[in-house]
């Protein structure tokens, strides 16, 4: 519209010399223009009759409409200013905006953040365990072979450390070589004190002083669903902190197929894996109420109660003092090398699920096997299933443990991946 009327002037005037609205205006050229185009059709067409009666006749009633619609609109415009002009404004009271403290943005972290918290506390103490043999030589670095890895938490100043003994003691002999990093990177050779194989607990001793020690709480009080942290070095990753909750208190090791009669393990979902072992089970005030043992599945972890750990403490402290104190002594087995569990039948249901286990009805799960051990030799590996051993049934753990008593090798039927294998192993004498 703007292009085609470039040509018109901006405004026209009314009779009394007023100037006519903008609407106005757009009428009448449009009128116009309408005269304009009616007039090329026909030149166009070569039409040379053209009576210009009609269209004056249009032009002055539009150019009559046009002004008497501006007169209306300028009146309706005054009486709007008129009535606008007349308004009153209420006199209302003045509100003034209240500035706010501005937030902090860590106030929520410092207040929720209660793991860190409990982080901060107990992990200078957590130190991570590796075991040389010092006979055997790494291909790839030339150096000691690493036979074993676990955790442990320093539990006395002068150097004192606890953890599990399954760690420590891999092999019978006296070529090891205990290598401690801790929290700080610092890398200390250790000496193998005590140890406990009924418990599964072991001292370990650094030459260092002034440490930061592990606060020990009392695990007779713990409640399930109870918030827990596990810190260790699972896969040798050193200070790996993860968390969840106490699932049971007191679960009865004969439930877990373990050779243990009198130890109740704490049941947690706290995620533990390889080299978690030995490692602190802390509580929301950083203090350590289990030891780290094992993992059966995703979910389900088990861990040795503190004050089982106290008593072993005990013993260590008046064996010292030459009170005649000696460890309950388990029975004198040969070394195999493996860590075992005993299938129950809720493990032993879920199994079957699966194509590769749908024949297996009783057995041990191999959990963990030592490098270098007579079972590592004899191609034993984790996740096998023995449910045989020199012809005889295998229904828990024990099976195994009285063979191991006995002289001889020990033949085994492995279930491996729904593979029946049958393997040899020659056990070392202690």
């Amino acid at each position: 519209m703007a292009s085609s009327l470039s040509w018109l002037p901006r405004t026209f005037l009314a009779r009394d010399g007023s100037k006519l609205s903008r609407f106005a205006t757009i009428v009448l050229a449009d009128r116009y223009q309408a005269r304009i185009r009616v007039f090329h059709s026909h030149r166009h067409q070569g039409r040379k009759a053209y009576d210009s009666r009609p269209r004056e006749f249009l032009t002055c009633t539009a150019l009559i409409s046009a002004i008497g619609l501006g007169y209306v609109l300028c009146n309706w415009k005054d009486d709007i200013r008129r009535r606008i002009e007349n308004l009153v404004v209420p006199n209302c009271p003045v509100i003034h905006a209240v500035s706010l403290p501005p937030s902090d943005g860590n106030q929520n972290r410092d207040r929720y953040n209660f793991i860190a918290d409990v982080v901060e506390i107990s992990a200078p103490s957590v130190v991570y365990i590796e075991i040389k043999d010092t006979r055997r030589i790494d291909f790839f670095t030339g150096k000691p072979a690493t036979t074993s890895n676990g955790s442990g938490f320093i539990v006395s100043q002068d150097g004192l450390i606890l953890t599990n003994a399954h760690v420590v003691v891999n092999k019978p002999n006296t070529t090891v070589k205990v290598n401690v990093r801790l929290y700080d990177g610092s890398t200390y050779t250790g000496v193998i004190e005590d140890v406990d194989l009924q418990s599964d607990l072991a001292t370990v001793r650094i030459n260092k002083t002034n440490l930061p020690v592990m606060k020990l709480g009392c695990s007779a009080n713990i409640r399930p669903g109870e918030f827990v942290v596990a810190i260790g070095s699972p896969l040798a990753l050193s200070n790996t902190i993860t968390s969840g909750v106490v699932s049971s208190v007191n679960r009865q090791s004969q439930e877990l197929g373990l050779h243990n009669p009198h130890m109740g393990y704490i049941q947690t979902d706290a995620a533990i894996t390889f080299g978690n072992s030995g490692g602190p089970l802390v509580n929301l005030n950083g203090e350590a109420i289990g030891i780290n043992a094992m993992k059966v599945t995703s979910g389900i972890s088990f861990a040795i109660p503190i004050d089982y750990a106290k008593e072993f403490l005990n013993k260590v402290e008046l064996r010292k003092k030459n009170k005649g104190i000696t460890f309950q002594e388990a029975p004198r087995r040969r070394y195999m090398g493996i860590t075992m569990q005993t299938l129950m039948p809720d493990t032993l249901l879920e199994m079957q699920q699966y194509n590769e286990y749908t024949h297996v009805r009783h057995g041990v799960l191999v959990w963990k096997v030592m490098l270098g051990s007579p079972a590592h030799n004899a191609g034993l590996q984790p996740g096998d299933v023995v449910t045989h051993a020199n012809g005889n049934p295998v229904v828990n753990s024990s099976n195994i443990y009285k063979i191991l008593e006995q002289p001889g090798t020990i033949k085994l039927q492995v279930v491996r991946k729904g593979k029946v294998l049958y393997i040899t192993v020659e056990p070392e004498d202690i």
